[in-house]
């Protein structure tokens, strides 16, 4: 895959055991995707929102990208509306963008930059969202400050997510 948009229609459809709504993604997709799940993607749905995604496996070579109530309130759409979907491999280093406010810790402290560096790309991903889901700048802040110094006190190789909040 070159870096060119995958266009296909897909019906938002709703995984029952875990209440919610996904976008199935074609074999024939998955395989034009280079045949793995591990891709980060793009997700275009209608030509009017995009959003940083992974597929998740369905079954006989299909996957899916769940898509929030949020998401779906901006397109105007429900379960069992067919949308467009375009998709694009992600090429960014994180698969999101990091809050200006992590970046400037990294700035400030190379332990905890390096810390960070050492998490699996999944672990860093969650981190990253973590911090960017609240708007106040101060609290993406306080969030950062919280995970990247309860990380650096973590055993290398023993950090879990529930330990970088404090929580264990």
């Amino acid at each position: 895959m070159a870096n060119s948009p995958i266009t296909f229609k897909t019906q938002i459809a709703k995984l029952e055991y875990l209440n919610t709504r996904y976008l199935e993604v074609p074999k024939r997709i998955v395989t034009k995707l280079g045949g793995k799940l591990s891709v980060r993607l793009k997700c275009t749905v209608n030509n009017t929102i995009e959003f940083q995604c992974g597929l998740m496996a369905l079954g006989e070579g299909r996957a899916y990208i769940s898509i929030n109530a949020t998401r779906m309130k901006k397109l105007k759409v429900q379960e069992g509306d067919i949308v467009s979907v375009s998709l694009v491999k992600d090429e960014s280093k994180y698969g999101m963008d990091i809050p200006v406010e992590m970046l400037e810790i990294f700035k400030q402290d190379s332990e905890a930059k390096r810390r960070f560096d050492r998490l699996t790309p999944g672990k860093q991903r969650y981190v990253i969202f973590y911090v960017a889901g609240v708007k106040n700048p101060q609290l993406r802040v306080d969030r950062a400050m919280l995970l990247l110094e309860n990380l650096k006190k973590l055993p290398e190789g023993k950090e879990e997510f529930r330990a970088m909040l404090g929580k264990n």
